[in-house]
This record gives structure tokens, sequence and C-alpha cells, in this order.
């Protein structure tokens, strides 16, 4: 029987991702197939209370289920290329700073479940920035996706604009082989000087940047620098702490505690979780116009009433229970802080509980950012 290599199994496997149906024309949205059109639907931006479902019973079968959970998860195959081992996860060995984030098969899969679970957060949208399609649709349009990971985001983009040039970089070869033919993955830091001309990208992207990049005015001044006049910067990531509309957070919760250490070893990181919300002035401060903040309610568990929300939810709840937070703390808490995996674990423990329990109606917040280069004069 002919074996197949690792990656050959991560370029066949079968994708979660909105490409997976229907090639969409550039005025599409991505179709999510969650049909919150047709369903009771609900605004989740930061102004907006977000409503739980009238009757918790109903989450008996919506909640938490390995099995589930498994389904989820078999369709993403991955590799590991290359990292450094700490406590039996995987982190990029390159890069100009220590990335607090694994890059192991894990991860891969938890990468390509939060770009489906964004996607829906943000009502079948890859991007809110109001760039007209005939711009990134044009033959000389290019697109930079920054930190790409699994290169899902700038995969998608590719598919969705055909005749436009999609880069994705990272600092671990953690991508497939097999993409769209206008789409280019490449090994860098975004830390370091950037190697492309001036005036070059028509749209600059980045998600989930935390704990990767320290100095946010000099990325963003880099951007600017690159993106040509009329292009757009967008950033978006979320602040990992937990909030409630009608109080449901319990005393001394478990979570609540594992959020503060979060922020603990960020900080000492020099990496502030809490940077989101400097990015409009630090665009402002390099040039771009146009700057708006959109911030979004990303529900934690399969409790919110509207349809969409609770898929969304389902899969972060997914991703928390089935390592998570593991992902987001473990490099930190044992060689930031000085921790013990096993006092973690106690902490952690805590938190799967309130993540599990249908009562408990918490969210944390999604920040995007965006703005423009001016036009020349």
């Amino acid at each position: 029987m002919a074996h197949t290599t690792p990656a050959e199994e991560r370029d066949a496997r079968p994708s979660i991702s909105p490409r997976s149906v229907a090639p969409q024309h550039d005025t599409d949205p991505v179709d999510s197939g969650i049909g919150s059109s047709s369903e009771y639907d609900q605004e989740n931006t930061e102004d907006h209370f977000l409503h739980a479902h009238d009757d918790d019973s109903s989450f008996t079968d919506e909640g938490y289920d390995e099995s589930d959970a498994s389904s989820f998860l078999s369709s993403i195959l991955s590799e590991v290329r290359r990292g450094v081992e700490i406590e039996g996860r995987i982190y990029p060995a390159h890069g100009k700073h220590e990335y607090g984030m694994p890059m192991d098969e894990k991860e891969l899969d938890r990468n390509d479940l939060q770009h489906h679970k964004y996607t829906l957060l943000l009502n079948d949208r890859l991007y809110v920035a109001p760039i007209p399609d005939s711009q990134l649709g044009e033959q000389s349009s290019r697109i930079l996706d920054l930190g790409t990971g699994t290169g899902i985001w700038a995969i998608d983009m590719a598919d969705k604009f055909p005749n436009t040039e999609v880069i994705g970089v990272d600092i671990a070869p953690t991508q497939p082989n097999f993409v769209p033919p206008n789409c280019i993955f490449e090994i860098d830091d975004v830390e370091e000087d950037w190697p492309y001309r001036p005036n070059h990208f028509d749209f600059v992207h980045g998600r989930d940047l935390m704990t990767a990049v320290r100095d946010w005015p000099r990325l963003i001044q880099q951007a600017y620098t690159h993106l040509k006049p009329g292009g757009w910067i967008q950033l978006a990531s979320t602040i990992p702490g937990a909030l409630s509309d009608d109080n449901t957070i319990p005393p001394n919760s478990g979570y609540v505690e594992a959020g503060r250490l979060y922020f603990e070893m960020a900080e000492k990181m020099g990496a502030p979780l809490d940077a989101p919300r400097s990015w409009a002035d630090q665009m402002r401060a390099a040039g771009f116009t146009n700057v708006q903040d959109e911030v979004y309610k990303l529900p934690m568990g399969p409790w919110p009433r509207s349809k969409r929300l609770r898929t969304v939810g389902k899969l972060e709840q997914i991703m928390i229970l089935d390592g998570g937070f593991e992902a987001y703390m473990l490099r930190g808490y044992t060689q930031i802080l000085g921790g013990r995996v096993e006092d973690l674990q106690v902490i952690l423990a805590l938190a799967r509980r309130e993540i599990k329990d249908p009562s408990v109606h918490t969210y944390v917040l999604f920040h995007i950012t965006y703005g423009m280069k001016p036009q020349e004069q």
C-alpha cells in the first residue's frame, strides 16, 4: 500500500473553510451555510446587548461533546515542520522574538477553525474595511497577510479575487503546497524590515497577532510605507477578558483568573493584550485617514439565541476545551511567570467548567481597526 507524506495528507485534506463550497464572485459574501438571514439573528457589535437562549436545557445536545469536536477537527490534517518543544508543544524557532503561540498540528487545526469562526462572527465577511471590490480585483492589485498561519485567510482572498496577488507571511512554514496560482507564502518576521517596494500593496491585513508583535507603531508605519495611496490596512484581535451582559460570571471565576495571568505574562513579554485599543491612534499618527474601530462580541459557548452566534460560540467552546487555553498560556506561564504546569492545569480546569456551563453567558471582545493611506494630492 502506498504511503503519503504529512505534506501530501495536509494538501489533500477536505476543508471546513468557505472555499469548500461553490466559488464566490467578487461581490458575494462567503457563504457559511448557517442561514443567518432566515433564522433569528442579532447584532453583536459592542453597543448591542447579547441575548441568551430562553431555555438552557436546549443546550444538552449543542454544548461541547468530544465526538462532536472530533468530527470538526478530524477534517484538518496538518504538519509540523520545525520548532522548539516546550512541555510537549512545538513553538516556532524563527523570528526576532520568542513567539507565545505554538505551531504544532494541534495549533494549526485551531488556526483553521479560528478562521471559520471569525468569518461567521462577521456575517460571512473576510474583512470589514470599506475597500471597493474593484480596487482588489484589478490585475495589478496586491494583498499582504501578516502572520498568515496556515494561510487560510490568504487562500480564501486569492479565491475571491483571482486577479490579485496575495502574499502570506509567517515565521513558520505551516502553509499547504497546493494553493491558488495567485497566492504566495513567504517565511519572514513582520517585525523586521519589510523587503517590499514602497507603495506596493492595496491591502495589508493582520489578525490575531497577539504576543507576536511588540512594536505596533513600527509595524503600522511599515504598512503605511508599503501601501499604495488609497490602500487600506486592517488589524484584528480579541482581547481575552471575560465579559457578560447579564452578570452570570461566577465569583472566583477560573476564566477570569486565567485571563489575568495571560495579561500578566503578555505584559512581561512586551506584548500587552490591550494593544488593539491603541491601534486607531497609532494609525492616525502614521498618517492614515478614515480610521475606524469596530468591536464585536464573541460568545464563549453555544448560549446565544442567534443561530449564527450560537455556532460561533460552539466553535469557541470546542477550541477552548480541546487545548486552546494551553495554546495561549503554556509557554508564558512556565517560562515567563515561572509557574508549574500542574498549577496551570488546576486553573484551566475551573475555567473549562465555566465554558461548559450553559447558564454562564460570557463573551470576549473582537477588535477590528482599519484605515486608508491618503490619495496623492
